[in-house]
């Protein structure tokens, strides 16, 4: 079977003006990683309609599944759900089971769910809701597009609801391998071994530490006695390494 692949849209002026740390991408990552999804690009966009619109539709058009964070809450630049919707040519309104959850969450805690937090029970026709245990609020998954909150704690709540529901492929599986050598003393063994064994990602990330530069060396794949291959053919090619 394929590995299937995702893609991420961060949205929010907040992530391009640097005032936010976008931490939800690399939440993402791992999570796919560990679920067999290969996270294959990922977008950071400004609360604009329009911008947002062409965004998911076109990585709705190139990607197994599509994660969206921010833009869901009640105040209002939170246009996600809205231009979500345009994309895949869905109307939206309030809906009445997103609408229960948050009269429940709101009547809990003696608060009034007034017109602005009624906003986040927009949901667009044909959507499925996804849970939010930390605040109420649903995201929503329509089509291959999963819509999510920005707030981290909330966003990887609703990752963990929605993973078990996806389908993915094997793990993938790594190790790597500390080399006291520069990249460009190792870059043309390394092509060599990657052109030997098409079926394993192979990277390089330079270190310095202490005066000491040298290069970390991983190796990715869904096939576990690949990556041991390779592993064994580095050793070999760098027996100092440790």
């Amino acid at each position: 079977m394929q590995t299937p692949t995702a893609a991420m849209l961060v949205i929010g002026d907040e992530i391009l003006s640097g005032r936010t740390r976008d931490t939800n991408t690399h939440h993402l990552a791992c999570a796919l990683t560990n679920h067999g999804i290969r996270l294959t690009e990922a977008r950071v966009v400004a609360d604009d309609h329009d911008t947002i619109k062409s965004a998911v539709q076109a990585l709705s058009a190139a990607y197994d599944h599509v994660f969206t964070s921010g833009g869901i809450g009640p105040t209002h630049d939170d246009i996600t759900a809205d231009a979500v919707a345009d994309a895949m040519g869905a109307p939206i309104d309030i809906r009445d089971d997103a609408r229960a959850i948050l009269q429940a969450h709101y009547d809990a805690r003696g608060q009034e769910l007034n017109a602005a937090r009624l906003r986040m029970a927009r949901i667009p026709d044909g959507a499925t809701l996804i849970d939010n245990p930390i605040s109420a609020a649903p995201g929503f998954t329509i089509g291959n597009v999963h819509v999510m909150a920005g707030v981290p704690t909330i966003f990887e709540a609703m990752v963990a609801s929605v993973m078990p529901t996806l389908t993915g492929g094997a793990p993938m599986l790594s190790q790597s391998l500390r080399v006291v050598r520069g990249e460009g003393d190792i870059a043309e063994a390394l092509g060599q071994l990657a052109a030997d064994h098409p079926e394993v990602s192979i990277g390089s990330y330079p270190f310095q530490r202490d005066g000491v530069h040298g290069s970390n060396i991983v190796v990715r794949s869904q096939d576990g006695a690949a990556v041991d291959a390779v592993m064994g053919a580095l050793v070999r090619l760098f027996p100092e390494a440790g």
